[in-house]
């Protein structure tokens, strides 16, 4: 199969910016490339194909170039609704093989994370299962490290990470961490902290609590 290379996976601009999205295939494919525009729960939407052939009804600003193995989209300059993720896809073989992505995001601010903790609920122990839920509020860059501790033993494997989308007003992220345990398991520990990492942040900020006691 052909591979299909994107860069950067994260572009942060400005409106009126100039960018540049490149892609690769693992071999030639001419100009047998399409780049497609998507916004969150929406489907892709064509913006151009064999390369540089802008698809009808798309905007000049978008500029495609390159041929065999390198390509690249250009928008000459970035409007409020081209905050979007961009894909390019080759179909020069059957596979048609799409790049990973690159999201186009508002260049923010830096700012910390507001970090909270939150017990799992009685509610939820009487099924059988504890959930802990630790909050990062309002914080740019997306980039945030969340690690767990129990009773000062460093976790791994058993929390999930969800990312909210970048908020139109002041384009922050927030995000929730949740660390999943049996009852059981829950029961057999007293300290729960979760410690975070983010560029706002001098050093890592931990939020803990005892169990039995909140």
């Amino acid at each position: 199969d052909i591979q299909m290379t994107q860069s950067p996976s994260t572009l942060s601009a400005s409106v009126g910016d100039r960018v540049t999205i490149t892609c690769r295939a693992s071999q030639s494919i001419n100009t047998w490339l399409a780049w497609y525009q998507q916004k969150p729960g929406k489907a892709p939407k064509l913006l151009m194909y064999k390369a540089s052939s802008l698809e009808s009804g798309v905007p000049s600003r978008f500029i495609g170039s390159g041929s065999g193995t390198e390509f690249t989209l250009t928008i000459s300059s970035l409007q409020p609704d081209d905050f979007a993720t961009y894909y390019c896809q080759q179909y020069n073989s059957d596979s048609k093989m799409f790049g990973q992505g690159t999201k186009v995001e508002v260049k923010g601010t830096v700012a910390a994370p507001s970090v909270f903790i939150f017990p799992p609920s009685d509610e939820q122990l009487k099924s059988g299962t504890a959930s802990v839920v630790c909050l990062l509020n309002n914080f740019y860059p997306r980039e945030a490290k969340v690690q767990w501790k129990v009773d000062n033993a460093l976790q791994s494997g058993n929390s999930q990470e969800s990312v909210t989308e970048q908020d139109s007003k002041d384009s922050t992220y927030s995000l929730s961490s949740t660390l999943t345990l049996s009852k059981a398991d829950y029961e057999k520990h007293k300290v729960y902290a979760c410690e975070v990492t983010h560029q706002g942040l001098s050093s890592p900020v931990t939020k803990s609590f005892n169990r039995g006691e909140c």
